[in-house]
């Protein structure tokens, strides 16, 4: 795997992590390990947090190596699993402030919807904020992170990768 050890520790740690599990209506069924919820292709809970600036701007962040899902891809949106003892927002409010350092930030909700690919089965809570302060970068699951003009993000992920879930979380957002 690579990445270095401290990475390899913080994905072991992740896989490991208890995971809301629900069926195809999104009803809760328990918990299961973020690993074991993966290989058996079965369906967890996630959120999605658009994050941007005053000026409209959007925060695009490049993932870690070490991510078992779209390692080095871009991402239009901080977010993650949902742990089984957590609401959406709990967890947004959550992964928005480990990956980004956003927290006390006015979270909106938007729709959820479900994403099925292989390896990514999920139901996806989208939430929106506005922050115009400095970004503290996880640096086991952020490489890199900047605001861009929406439009720059989608025509980017036309030729390069880009995290398809968070694409649709944004596709969500942005339709009417």
């Amino acid at each position: 795997m690579p990445g270095n050890p401290k990475e390899a520790a913080h994905r072991a740690a992740s896989d490991a992590e208890s995971i809301a599990w629900v069926d195809e209506d999104d009803t809760l069924l328990g918990a299961l390990p973020r690993g074991e919820l993966r290989e058996r292709g079965l369906i967890g809970r996630g959120t999605f947090i658009l994050l941007f600036n005053s000026a409209g701007e959007l925060c695009v962040h490049r993932r870690t190596l070490s991510k078992a899902l779209y390692p080095g891809y871009w991402d239009v949106a901080a977010g993650g699993m949902v742990q089984a003892d957590e609401s959406y927002e709990l967890s947004a409010a959550r992964e928005l402030e480990e990956e980004l350092g956003v927290a006390g930030v006015e979270l909106v909700a938007h729709e959820r919807f479900y994403f099925d690919q292989p390896g990514n089965r999920l139901w996806c809570a989208v939430f929106s904020a506005v922050w115009d302060g400095p970004l503290c970068l996880q640096p086991e699951e952020v490489l890199e992170a900047r605001f861009m003009p929406v439009a720059e993000a989608l025509r980017r992920s036309q030729s390069e990768p880009y995290c398809p879930d968070s694409l649709m979380a944004l596709k969500h957002v942005l339709s009417p």
